[in-house]
C-alpha cells in the first residue's frame, strides 16, 4: 500500500508540474514587431496586445488572432469589363493596403482580403462603364483615384487604410489591338512624312540660300576682278603713252612698228581676204622717203611724171642729190597724217560725183565693187 500510494503522489506531482508549465507558456506571450494579437477573456473582446512581452491570465484569457500591421500587395486576376462603347478590356488590379485596427479587422470583416476584392471589381466596373476604350487607355491616374476613394471609404471601418490602387494591365479584344496598331502605324508614317517634307523644304531653302550668297559674291568677285583688269590697262596705256611721249619716236620707228603688225593681221586659217589699211601707203611713202627711196615707189614723185593729177606735162628735171634725204620727224609725222587725210578726201569726193554712196571699205584699199583702187599719187617731196 506504501508503494501505491508513493506512485500516487508521484504522478500529481508530475501532473500540477505539467499543469503549471502549460499555464505558463499560456500566460506568458512575447508579441513580436508590426503584429498585434486580439484576446478574448472568457469569450469576449479583452484588449489588443502590442509588440513586447504580455502576461495573460491562464485558462480564463486567450488569443484570437493574430494580426500583421505592413502594408500588404495584393494582385487580383484580370477581370472582364464593359466600356462604354460596348468593348470588353480584362484590366488586372494590384491594391496596397494596411491594417490600422486589429480589432475592427477581426470583428467588422470576416475576411478582408475577399471582401477588398469583390469591392475593387465592383468598383472599377463602374467607373470604366463611364469611359470608352480610349479614354480607358489614357485616364489611368484618374481611374485610380476613383477606385481609392471608394475603397477606402468602404474599409474605412474595417480597421484598413488603402493607400494605392494601380492598373496592372488593360488588354482589350484582339481585333481592337490590330486596329489600333494599324492606327499607330499609319500616325507615324504621316508624322514620318511630315517631318521628311519638313526637312526637305529646310534643305531646299538652305540649298537657295546658298546658291544665293555663292551668285552674290562670284558676281562681286567677277566686278571687282573687271575693275581692277580695266584699272590695270588703264594704268598700262598711261604709262606706255607716258613712255612713248618721253622717248619721242621719229616715223621711222613707228612706220617700222606698223609693218610688223601686218603679219598678225593676216595670220589665221580662216582669212581669204587680207584688206589693207589705205594708211600703208602712206607709212611706205614715208619709210622711203626717210631713206631716200627710188622714183615709182609709192610715196616717191617720179620726174618722169607730169604736174597735174592725170600725169600731164613734164615736171622740171630735178637731181635727187640736189634735195635732202631726210627731214625733221615731226613734219614727215605731218606730211604722212596730210597724204592719208587727203586720201580719204579723194575718195569721199569720187563716191560723192559718181553717185554711189561712200563705203568705209574704200578707206581700207578696196572700191565698192571689191576691186582694189590705185594708189593716189604721192605729192612732191618739200623741196630744201
Amino acid at each position: 500500500m506504501e508503494s501505491f500510494g508513493q506512485v500516487l503522489l508521484y504522478l500529481i506531482i508530475a501532473l500540477v508540474v505539467i499543469v503549471g508549465i502549460v499555464a505558463v507558456i499560456r500566460a506568458v506571450r512575447i508579441v513580436p514587431q508590426s503584429v498585434a494579437l486580439v484576446v478574448e477573456r472568457l469569450g469576449r473582446y479583452s484588449k489588443t496586445l502590442d509588440p513586447g512581452l504580455h502576461v495573460l491570465v491562464p485558462f480564463v484569457d486567450r488569443v484570437r488572432a493574430g494580426v500583421d500591421l505592413r502594408e500588404q500587395v495584393v494582385s487580383f486576376p484580370p477581370q472582364p469589363v464593359i466600356t462604354s462603347d460596348n468593348l470588353v478590356v480584362e484590366i488586372d488590379t494590384v491594391i496596397y493596403f494596411q491594417v490600422t485596427d486589429a480589432k475592427s479587422a477581426v470583428y467588422e470583416i470576416a475576411n478582408y482580403i475577399t471582401a477588398i476584392e469583390q469591392l475593387t471589381v465592383t468598383t472599377l466596373r463602374n467607373v470604366i462603364g463611364s469611359m470608352d476604350l480610349e479614354q480607358t487607355l489614357t485616364s489611368r491616374d484618374q481611374i485610380n483615384g476613383q477606385l481609392r476613394g471608394v475603397l477606402d471609404e468602404a474599409t474605412g471601418r474595417w480597421g484598413i487604410r488603402v493607400n494605392r490602387v494601380e492598373l496592372k494591365s488593360i488588354e482589350p479584344p484582339p481585333s481592337i489591338q490590330g486596329a489600333m496598331e494599324q492606327q499607330m502605324r499609319a500616325e507615324r508614317d504621316r508624322r514620318a512624312a511630315i517631318l521628311t517634307a519638313e526637312g526637305i523644304k529646310q534643305s531646299a531653302i538652305l540649298t537657295a540660300e546658298g546658291e544665293k550668297q555663292s551668285a552674290i559674291l562670284t558676281a562681286e568677285g567677277d566686278a571687282q576682278s573687271q575693275i581692277l583688269r580695266a584699272e590695270g590697262e588703264s594704268r598700262a596705256i598711261i604709262q606706255v603713252f607716258e613712255a612713248i611721249h618721253r622717248g619721242d619716236p621719229d616715223p621711222k620707228l613707228l612706220a617700222y612698228q606698223y609693218l610688223q603688225m601686218l603679219p598678225q593681221l593676216a595670220k589665221g586659217d580662216s582669212n581669204t581676204t587680207w584688206v589693207i589699211p589705205t594708211e600703208f601707203t602712206a607709212a611706205l611713202g614715208s619709210i622711203a622717203k626717210g631713206f631716200g627711196g627710188t622714183p615709182g615707189t609709192p610715196g616717191i614723185p617720179d620726174p618722169s611724171a607730169g604736174d597735174g593729177p592725170s600725169g600731164s606735162g613734164p615736171r622740171p628735171a630735178t637731181s635727187v642729190l640736189d634735195k635732202p634725204l631726210l627731214q625733221d620727224p615731226s613734219e614727215a609725222l605731218a606730211e604722212a597724217q596730210r597724204q592719208a587725210e587727203a586720201a580719204v578726201a579723194d575718195a569721199t569726193s569720187a563716191g560723192t560725183r559718181s553717185g554711189e554712196p561712200f563705203d568705209p571699205r574704200t578707206e581700207r584699199g578696196q572700191m565698192p565693187g571689191g576691186s582694189t583702187p590705185p594708189p593716189p599719187a604721192p605729192p612732191a617731196p618739200p623741196v630744201a
